[in-house]
């Protein structure tokens, strides 16, 4: 190839790249101008329960204490332990779950005056009773049979 021809090559390219580069920068010129859209968000009721706050370990260890007391792992006592905890879950938050439980468990193992710490105040029997009432709920709503 003579240098005419890669004089005229390179000249060509030169000018491709300068349009390719020039219409490049309009196009960032141009989206940079725009003005902003302001998105007014409305606020999203949340609920003050999150079913999703309880760790897995938790709700596996439910589940399969669950199974036990219900007669043993098969399919449909899985499911229906696995949607009783869903459901507590739906009616308190992980750490009420936690604090009733704790209160139970701690409640039952003690008696006399060194249970009463965990029996006696208005929490502990808030608790158990929520508990209770939402153990009770979820039972009902999923179709396990003592």
């Amino acid at each position: 190839m003579s240098i005419f021809l890669k004089d005229k090559v390179f000249t060509m390219r030169n000018k491709f790249f300068s349009a390719v580069l020039g219409s490049t920068l309009v196009v960032l010129v141009s989206c940079t101008a725009v003005p902003e859209k302001t998105v007014e968000l409305t606020p999203v009721a949340t609920p003050t329960v999150l079913a999703n706050d309880y760790p897995t370990r938790d709700r596996v260890e439910y589940v399969l204490n669950c199974v036990a007391q219900h007669g043993g792992l098969n399919y449909i006592n899985q499911y229906a332990c696995g949607c009783k905890i869903d459901k507590i879950a739906e009616k308190l938050s992980f750490s009420d779950y936690e604090s009733a439980k704790t209160f139970t468990y701690l409640s039952k193992g003690q008696t006399g005056d060194a249970g009463a710490v965990f029996r006696d105040p208005a929490q502990s029997k808030d608790l158990r009773t929520r508990l209770k009432e939402a153990e009770a709920a979820a039972e009902k709503s999923c179709f396990i049979k003592p």
